[in-house]
């Protein structure tokens, strides 16, 4: 466990308060170990080691824990009931991925202090925000970047009761708003990341049934739609991936997992466009730009690259089909009885 405690150089004298335990109905909750800590740290600054202060705290601690999992980083304000902490647990015997819980009690230290109170607040956000949509290693960085923002702010308010110039407090607070920036900014780019992989999955696992069913057919009966769904659904494939290359793919990541993966599912479908161009050639509507004199084997060729083109780039495939559609007829022109003019 790492515990970051406020230095004790600007602490002025401690008076000898005797510690008194206190009860709750609820030991294992992080407020009530923030109690048994200040109520423990305060007999030992004032000389006077309070072993019925020290035993309250090992107990409220050994409950806690044993709730939440072990407190791996932590901050105890020296002047105040206010702490913020991390704790992990671990699941199946280390054979799952632990699970991180970001714990504060800062009311005490904040209720004169606004605008520190705000800044832990979108801790809390963010924190909430990676515990629920961020896994594994991703998810640990950003909670310990969050607890130790927490940290930092938590020990401007802790300092609050000494000394200290409101300016270099201000330029503080105005270091820890810009480094919960670029915290947040971490978790977005992270969330991003992540939703692309599931999004992806959801690609991968629509496109190999699709080409397991197809592959099936053809190897039976040469069917143009169904040639031409798999080689659309393949251009939908190269396109995502072309765009998450590129580092312009953006998803929404706090919708969860499953959405992005119903979402990727639903793209290798866009092979239908690829359907709906091959009926049109096969009808007549549009025309195959190869020789009259080619091949059956060509044209299936060209049909399949006008296909995957159509699942590479819906907006081709659109426009492509909207061509054949007649435009609309416009309404007769109508001429003005007393100006001989034309309106249309």
């Amino acid at each position: 466990m790492t515990e970051l405690i406020q230095p004790l150089s600007d602490v002025g004298p401690v008076r000898h308060v005797p510690a008194q335990p206190r009860a709750s109905a609820h030991p294992s909750s992080f407020s009530e170990l923030v109690y048994a800590h200040y109520d423990w740290w305060r007999s030992r600054q004032a000389g006077t080691p309070d072993p019925a202060a020290a035993a309250a705290y090992d107990s409220a601690r050994a409950a806690f824990q044993a709730r939440h999992g072990e407190i791996i980083r932590a901050y105890w304000c020296s002047h105040v009931e206010s702490a913020v902490a991390l704790t992990e647990r671990k699941r199946l015997g280390g054979l799952r991925p632990p699970s991180f819980g970001f714990h504060r009690e800062t009311d005490w230290a904040t209720k004169n202090a606004p605008d520190v109170a705000t800044q832990l607040h979108r801790c809390d956000e963010l924190a909430v925000r990676a515990n629920t949509v961020l896994t594994g290693v991703r998810q640990r960085i950003c909670l310990e970047l969050v607890v130790s923002c927490a940290t930092h702010l938590l020990s401007l308010v802790d300092r609050r009761s000494g000394s200290e110039d409101e300016a270099q407090a201000a330029a503080a607070l105005e270091r820890e708003r810009v480094a919960i920036d670029k915290v947040e900014s971490y978790y977005c780019q992270a969330a991003n990341g992540q939703a692309q992989l599931v999004y992806f999955g959801g690609i991968a696992t629509v496109f190999l049934v699709i080409a397991g069913i197809a592959t099936a057919w053809l190897t039976i009966s040469w069917a143009a739609p169904v040639a031409a769904l798999v080689a659309g659904a393949a251009g939908a494939v190269v396109s995502v991936m072309q765009r998450i290359n590129s580092g312009k793919f953006e998803l929404e990541y706090d919708v969860g997992g499953p959405y992005a993966f119903f979402l990727g599912g639903l793209r290798p479908l866009i092979g239908a466009f690829a359907m709906a161009i091959t009926f049109a050639f096969d009808g007549g509507l549009l025309h195959l730009p190869v020789a009259a004199g080619e091949s059956t084997h060509d044209r299936r060729l060209a049909l399949l690259v006008l296909a995957f083109l159509a699942g590479f780039s819906e907006r081709w495939a659109q426009d492509t089909l909207t061509s054949i559609v007649p435009p609309a007829a416009k309404p007769p022109a109508e001429a003005d009885p007393q100006k001989g003019a034309v309106h249309e």
